[in-house]
């Protein structure tokens, strides 16, 4: 080996033993990090997230897919609360509303189809509006009398998919309804909290690698499935708007039920989300009380799509809450919680 040679590989080397320091010390600084947010005090420690049981029952749609289906509380209560999760979440999402509301109030949670316990369905039934007529056979199932229906982002996408399909339900069976963190459309223009000229990009790039990942879903969940301090580091990013406060335990939760979602799922159900568009329908919930609440730092649904909805519903009552993400059930369930009784009192009012 001559000496010019030997200085090539030397300096390669060089470079290559540089790279990987670099990478080992940005892990090592990332677990650093993660460690001493795990050590700071942790309200929900003890909670006992994914544990809270009802009585589970298997629901079979018109298209064949089966449904999990949970129903909790007094089975006598006059009215029915209906919980439509949400992209990437499960029924366990409304963890703090069926402790705190079980008691006093009949509860009907559902895994929405490829999500949580619920079967897989194709990539062609994966739409908003097929979510929509789930939810129009689960009350026919489940709801004897009248219910009010609570939706977070997708779920909330559900329920204005049921008001375009089935508008007479307004009214008559559903007396009240709430919108949690959601949007009527124009989810494709949505900056994430990005400077204008990258958020532009990463739409543009998103469609592709989204599929492209999806193709090779089983490949990608082997190693999301592990876990990570990354995806520890981008849900409390993303999902908590107190982020420097929220509990670590919380924050494990919300990501193990986003890392339990397939990434094909995902992929199958992104563009349905990018296409949503239920501005027009939205009429069909003006004359039932309606709660329309946003987290003020939500970047996934900001502020300005619940505000858009509130101008489209003249009645409803509009809720921003301070310092409060996407994730804004887990965040602040106080808030929702009593949101939730006072829409009940007003819907059970409207309906004496």
């Amino acid at each position: 080996m001559t000496t010019t040679t030997r200085r090539r590989f030397g300096i390669a080397g060089a470079i290559v033993g540089a790279a990987s320091a670099g990478v080992a010390a940005a892990a090592l600084a990332k677990r650093y990090a993660v460690g001493r947010i795990r050590l700071r005090p942790d309200a929900d420690a003890d909670e006992p997230f994914g544990e809270l049981g009802g009585r589970r029952r298997t629901f079979t749609t018109s298209d064949g897919v089966e449904l999990n289906v949970e129903l909790d509380g007094p089975d006598d209560a006059p009215l029915t609360i209906v919980f439509c999760h949400g992209y990437c979440l499960s029924l366990e999402s409304w963890h703090f509303q069926r402790k705190d509301l079980r008691e006093e109030h009949r509860l009907l949670l559902w895994d929405q189809r490829s999500h949580g316990r619920s079967q897989r369905a194709g990539s062609d039934d994966s739409t908003i509006d097929r979510l929509g007529e789930d939810l129009a056979e689960v009350i026919e199932a489940f709801v004897p009398g009248s219910c009010v229906l609570v939706g977070h982002s997708m779920g909330g996408m559900t329920i204005m998919a049921l008001a375009d399909r089935r508008p007479e339900l307004f009214g008559d069976r559903i007396k009240g309804v709430a919108l949690i963190g959601t949007s009527a459309g124009r989810l494709a223009e949505i900056t994430l909290g990005l400077p204008a000229l990258v958020s532009k990009v990463v739409h543009k790039l998103a469609p592709t690698t989204v599929s492209m990942l999806g193709r090779r879903g089983a490949l990608v969940d082997r190693t999301r499935h592990a876990g990570s301090d990354i995806a520890f580091l981008i849900t409390r990013y993303m999902g908590f708007g107190d982020s420097r406060n929220v509990s670590p335990t919380l924050v494990d939760f919300a990501e193990s039920m986003i890392r339990a979602t397939p990434t094909e799922v995902v992929a199958d159900f992104y563009p349905a989300l990018m296409n949503h568009d239920k501005l027009s329908a939205l009429h069909v919930l003006d004359p039932v009380p309606t709660a329309i609440m946003v987290g003020d730092r939500d970047w996934l649904t900001p502020p300005d799509h619940s505000r858009a909805m509130a101008a489209a519903l003249p009645r409803a009552q509009l809720t921003e809450v301070p310092d409060t993400a996407h994730l804004i059930q887990l965040e602040r369930p106080g808030v929702i919680n009593d949101a939730l009784r006072d829409l009940v009192k007003r819907a059970t009012g409207e309906a004496r």
